[in-house]
């Protein structure tokens, strides 16, 4: 008797267990692969650590002169809508891709979001990244773009002396003027704001000159910073490409590649300021290039399942995306 007690109290606890484990949310990493015609890629991790290709492109590139489909960036909205943008070509173009979709299969007619034609010297719009800022309900873009002559030269040449810039929308229908969204004083590329709590926001950010290359933090009131006091690298150089990911218990991992090495490196950290490699406990797969991490509902991950081939994965080697 006390046995069938004991499981008829337990067994709803399973189920509850089981359910809980069923619905728990799947993080998700956008990817590219060279010679980035192919269009979006997207990785699976139940931890954090551990990344499965799903083995094809969910979207292929027809906005832009190139029509390229590099450094996707996706972000998922309060409505459960998932909008992305992306590099649209090396040079020339003057704004980024962008489309939407409610289950990451099937996607809104393409756009070209032109955020640069207002400066007629603008070199390039490299790696838009996408934020959803809660308090101010909206969407924060930021890439990075050279106007030749408008900032001192340093070590860059014209043409590669990078800043950051921004725009911000509540629909993806109007855009706010573009603005420069910070000038570190070098010259500086892949851009990630990540928000830990109220009035509590960190960047990411590549410094792009010679010879550092490499990855640093900056620490903020606002997803709009202002963003001083630049740290010191905590990556090697030749490093691009961050993206932030939090884990229970508020620890982050900082994903990473470290293009010259043909690898991934990732570090974790629990305020930004100190740094732990944990490269060794995690596995990337070959070819992966510049995306961010985003966590999706079980619903949505298992559609997308459904949708990719078994067991597929792709093999291109790792390299630099942006010297």
């Amino acid at each position: 008797m006390i046995k069938r007690k004991a499981l008829r109290f337990l067994t709803p606890l399973l189920g509850a267990a089981l359910l809980s484990a069923c619905s728990k949310d799947v993080y998700m990493f956008t990817s590219f692969r060279e010679p980035a015609t192919d269009g979006l890629r997207l990785l699976y991790s139940h931890d954090g650590y551990k990344w499965t290709d799903m083995g094809r492109s969910f979207l292929t590139p027809q906005v832009g002169p190139s029509k390229l489909m590099r450094d996707p960036s996706i972000a998922r909205g309060p409505d459960g809508t998932y909008h992305l943008v992306w590099t649209c070509g090396w040079k020339g173009d003057k704004g980024f891709g962008y489309a939407s979709s409610k289950d990451l299969v099937h996607w809104s007619t393409q756009r070209f979001i032109d955020v640069m034609g207002h400066e007629p010297t603008t070199v390039n719009v490299w790696a838009p990244e996408i934020f959803y800022d809660t308090p101010t309900k909206q969407y924060l873009v930021v890439w990075a773009s050279t106007i030749p002559f408008r900032f001192p030269k340093g070590i860059e040449e014209e043409d590669n002396n990078h800043r950051l810039y921004y725009t911000t929308t509540k629909d993806f229908q109007s855009f706010t003027p573009a603005k420069l969204f910070i000038d570190p004083g070098f010259s500086s590329i892949d851009a990630v704001v990540v928000q830990r709590a109220a009035k509590d926001y960190v960047l990411v950010v590549k410094d792009n000159t010679r010879p550092n290359r490499n990855i640093k933090v900056a620490f903020g009131p606002s997803a709009l910073g202002p963003f001083p006091n630049v740290s010191e690298p905590f990556t090697g150089n030749f490093t691009e490409g961050p993206s932030v990911v939090r884990l229970p218990h508020d620890e982050w991992l900082i994903y990473y590649d470290a293009y010259k090495e043909k690898r991934y490196g990732v570090v974790k950290t629990s305020d930004f300021k100190s740094f732990t490699d944990v490269s060794g406990q995690t596995s990337v797969p070959e070819g992966h290039k510049h995306g961010t991490i985003f966590a999706v509902p079980r619903k949505t991950f298992n559609t997308l399942l459904q949708s990719a081939p078994a067991g597929a994965a792709a093999a291109t080697p790792t390299s630099g995306t942006h010297e």
